[in-house]
């Protein structure tokens, strides 16, 4: 069987295949509710035979949200929209569904990407007042963030509850923590954005801390026999910054509380950031995660052909493929990787008769109960 076709289990998650469809935000929600957009966007993924449909980065508060038309995740009005649209999905596919959740931090009160995705100030509309670990903004011309007190600490580890709290109810198989791209947790982690001098600054235990106490809070909040997984950025890109020896140590840390897997990305942390992009460029920094760690490993970054993801469990350096852009531009890309490499996806039912002649194995019915 080809290694990308093969059944793993993630906690008490049994997947069909090790192609994961990492979360991407979509900015078309309504005071943080999802909204017929993420009926047609979601539904459409959990069509492609993946092994698992990660719903996009979702606020634990309203000031949480990356922008002004953030899903969020805070209160009934969200909690009804979300179980509206999961209804729907869940009518026609049997995919596990996980969602990722996160605080933007000082990356928070942002317009939408098509509208220039610059931060908003406080005092304009759709703008508020971001927090972060310290007063730094991430870029010259924001807003500086208010750093969080006792107070506000404590705050965010009850909505980070409370968030998972409600992602029990909604039947959800899995959460991933949002500790990547210059959010607030990845704010704590890293150097560049940490300036306390409190036990959450200064060394990387103490930079580490508050990550944590997150994912600890997330953990005791959702049922015990499903997986609570960690999205890392392994480096800032910037010398002095965050860094794959920090992450795996971060890594280790995580894995002794009981999170159930590691999805390795990087940057987002700092405007001077050095990127080298090309096929897989973020492969790399999973490997040394995967062999620090004993639970599975999510590699990411430009993973766009059957062959490639294939190679990169073949060689070790992760357990899962976790898919984006790609798979917007294809939704169907686990069906022609499957196609490619002699196995079999699930497709609905509807969909059985698009089999072209010669591949009348590759499309299995899914496991509908209805």
């Amino acid at each position: 069987m080809a290694r990308l076709f093969e059944p793993l289990q993630v906690g008490s998650l049994n997947l069909r295949n090790r192609i994961v469809i990492a979360p991407m935000c979509q900015y078309s929600a309504v005071d943080g509710c999802m909204t017929d957009w993420h009926v047609m966007h979601l539904g459409s993924l959990a069509m492609s035979g993946a092994g698992l449909l990660t719903i996009e980065a979702t606020a634990v508060s309203p000031e949480g949200r990356i922008t002004y038309a953030d899903v969020g995740l805070y209160d009934d009005a969200t909690e009804a929209a979300m179980a509206s649209v999961l209804a729907s999905v869940r009518r026609w596919s049997d995919m596990p569904i996980a969602i990722q959740l996160a605080h933007a931090g000082r990356k928070a009160s942002c317009n939408v990407p098509w509208d220039g995705g610059s931060q908003i100030a406080p005092s304009a509309p759709n703008g508020w007042q971001t927090v972060a670990p310290s007063s730094v903004p991430f870029r010259g011309a924001d807003n500086a963030p208010v750093a969080l007190d006792a107070d506000g600490l404590q705050k965010v580890r009850d909505d980070f509850a409370a968030a998972a709290q409600r992602s029990a109810r909604l039947g959800l198989d899995a959460i991933q923590v949002h500790a990547a791209h210059g959010y607030l947790l990845h704010e704590f982690l890293s150097p560049i954005s940490n300036t306390r001098t409190d036990e959450y600054g200064g060394s990387l235990e103490n930079r580490m801390r508050f990550p944590l106490e997150i994912f600890d809070v997330v953990r005791a909040n959702f049922p015990l026999d499903k997986p609570v997984s960690v999205r890392v950025s392994a480096t800032d890109w910037v010398d002095g910054g965050w860094s794959v020896e920090d992450t795996v140590e971060f890594a280790r840390e995580l894995e002794a509380r009981g999170c159930s897997a590691i999805h390795v990305s990087s940057g987002g942390n700092a405007e001077q950031q050095q990127i080298t992009l090309g096929p897989g460029y973020q492969v790399p920094f999973a490997r040394p995660i995967k062999q620090a760690v004993n639970i599975p490993v999510v590699a990411v970054g430009l993973i766009t052909e059957a062959q490639q993801a294939e190679q990169i469990l073949a060689d070790g350096d992760a357990d899962l493929i976790g898919v984006a852009r790609t798979i917007l531009y294809d939704p169907h890309w686990p069906w022609h990787c499957a196609a490619e490499l002699g196995a079999t996806v699930h497709a609905p039912n509807q969909y059985l008769r698009s089999q072209p002649s010669g591949l009348r194995e590759l499309l299995q019915p899914m496991n509908l109960k209805r």
